[in-house]
C-alpha cells in the first residue's frame, strides 16, 4: 500500500520540524529542564507541524534518555509508547469528538496514572470544534489537573476558544513554513527517494503549498502519481489544474488594455484547459494586490517572494495601472469568490466582472 509523503516523512524529532524553530527552541529547552507545564495550546494554520510536535513533545518528556530535547526512540518507555496499545498519549479529534461526554471521559480516566512514562498526555487536535459544555468540562480538569497530566490543544481557530481555556495554556504560534525551507524540504525528501526534479518544478510545488508542509507533500504526492519518479514542470502545472501566471498575465493584460473580446477569448482558453473558476479569480485577486505592492513598495521583491523573471513581468503591467484601478479590481474579484462556488455557471460570472473591469478601466481613461 502507498504511503502518503506527509505519513512517510512525519517528523520523528524536533530537528526534522520545519520553519518553527521559535517553537522547538522553547519546547525542547523544557525538556531539558524538565519544567514541564500542565497545559499547552498549538495554534496555527493547518500543515506547519502543530500536531508533529505535540506527539515528538509527549514522548520527550517521558523519555528515559532525550537527546537534545527530543525522544531517544531507543528506551524502553520510548518503544511502549510507540506500540499500537500505548494508552500513556491520548489523541482526540475535536472535530468529530466534540461533546461533552468525551471530555468528561477524559476527566474520569485522566486520574489514574501513566503505565509506562512519568506524564499522561492528552493531545486534542482541532480543539476549537468542542461544545461550549464541552468546553466548561475540559476547564474544570485544566484548573485543577493531577501532576502527571498534560495536555496540549491543537487548532487552527484560535480565536474561537474560551479566553478561560486560552489563559490556563501556554501558548506556541505556528507560522506559515517560507517558501525558501518547503523547497529544502521537498528537496530532501525526493533526493532520499531518488526522484529526478527540476528547480522550477521544486519552486511551484512549494509555492502551491502556501505555508503548509502537509499540503506541500500532498500536492507533490500528486505529481508523483502524474509523473512518476521524473518531476518536470509542465507536468505540475498539469497536475495544479493551471496555466501557472501566464493565464493570470494575459487576462489582467487584455483588461488593462480594455480588449473585451481578448476577455472572452481567454477565459474560453482558460475554461477549456479544466482550470476552476473559483480558484481562477482567487488568483486574479491576489494578482492585482501583487501589482499594488510593486507600485507601492520599494522592497516589494523579497516582499513577494517570485522569480525575477516574473516580477519583472509584474512590474511591466503595473507601469499601466493606477493604483485606485487595482484596488477596485482587486475589490471585485474577491467579492465575486464566494459566490462562484454556488453559481450555476462560474464562467458567465467570472466573464461578467472580467468585462465590467475592461470597462471600468476604458471608462477611467
Amino acid at each position: 500500500m502507498h504511503l502518503a509523503l506527509y505519513r512517510r516523512f512525519r517528523p520523528k524529532t524536533f530537528d526534522e520540524i520545519i520553519g518553527q524553530d521559535h517553537i522547538v527552541s522553547a519546547l525542547t529547552r523544557q525538556v531539558k529542564s524538565g519544567n514541564i507545564s500542565h497545559a499547552y495550546l498549538f495554534s496555527g494554520s493547518r500543515g506547519t507541524g502543530k500536531t508533529s510536535s505535540a506527539k515528538i513533545f509527549a514522548k520527550a518528556i517521558n523519555c528515559l534518555d532525550p537527546k537534545n530535547g527530543s525522544p531517544c526512540g531507543k528506551c524502553l518507555v520510548c518503544q511502549a509508547l510507540e506500540s499500537a496499545n500505548n494508552v500513556d498519549i491520548i489523541e482526540l479529534d475535536a472535530a468529530s469528538n466534540n461533546g461533552v461526554d468525551e471530555i468528561r471521559e477524559i476527566r474520569e480516566k485522566v486520574k489514574y496514572p501513566p503505565i509506562n512514562g512519568k506524564y499522561k498526555v492528552y493531545i486534542i487536535d482541532e480543539v476549537h470544534m468542542l461544545t461550549d459544555s464541552a468546553f466548561n468540562a475540559l476547564l474544570k480538569t485544566l484548573e485543577e489537573p493531577p501532576s502527571h497530566a498534560v495536555f496540549i490543544l491543537a487548532t487552527t481557530e484560535v480565536y474561537k476558544i474560551p479566553q478561560t481555556i486560552l489563559s490556563r495554556c501556554m501558548r506556541f504560534d505556528f507560522r506559515l513554513v517560507s517558501k525558501e525551507d518547503l523547497m529544502t524540504c521537498l528537496k530532501n525528501i525526493f533526493d532520499t527517494c531518488n526522484i529526478k526534479y527540476d528547480a522550477k518544478s521544486i519552486e511551484l510545488i512549494a509555492l502551491s503549498g502556501e505555508g503548509s508542509v502537509r499540503d506541500m507533500l500532498s500536492i507533490a504526492d500528486a505529481v508523483l502519481a502524474f509523473s512518476g519518479d521524473n518531476v518536470e514542470y509542465q507536468n505540475v502545472i498539469k497536475v495544479l489544474g493551471q496555466n501557472d501566471r501566464e493565464s493570470v498575465l494575459k487576462l489582467s493584460s487584455k483588461i488593462f488594455d480594455k480588449d473585451l473580446g481578448g476577455v472572452l477569448e481567454t477565459i474560453d482558453e482558460i475554461s477549456k484547459s479544466g482550470k476552476n473558476m473559483t480558484a481562477f479569480s482567487k488568483e486574479m485577486t491576489v494578482h492585482f494586490k501583487d501589482l499594488i505592492v510593486i507600485k507601492n513598495c520599494e522592497d516589494a521583491k523579497s516582499i513577494l517572494d517570485i522569480p525575477s523573471d516574473i516580477f519583472e513581468l509584474y512590474k511591466k503591467q503595473a507601469e499601466k495601472v493606477e493604483t485606485d484601478t487595482l484596488i477596485e479590481f482587486m475589490d471585485r474579484f474577491s467579492k465575486i469568490e464566494s459566490e462562484l462556488k454556488y453559481a450555476l455557471s462560474p464562467r458567465v460570472l467570472l466573464e461578467l466582472v472580467s468585462l465590467e473591469c475592461a470597462s471600468f478601466s476604458s471608462k477611467k481613461n
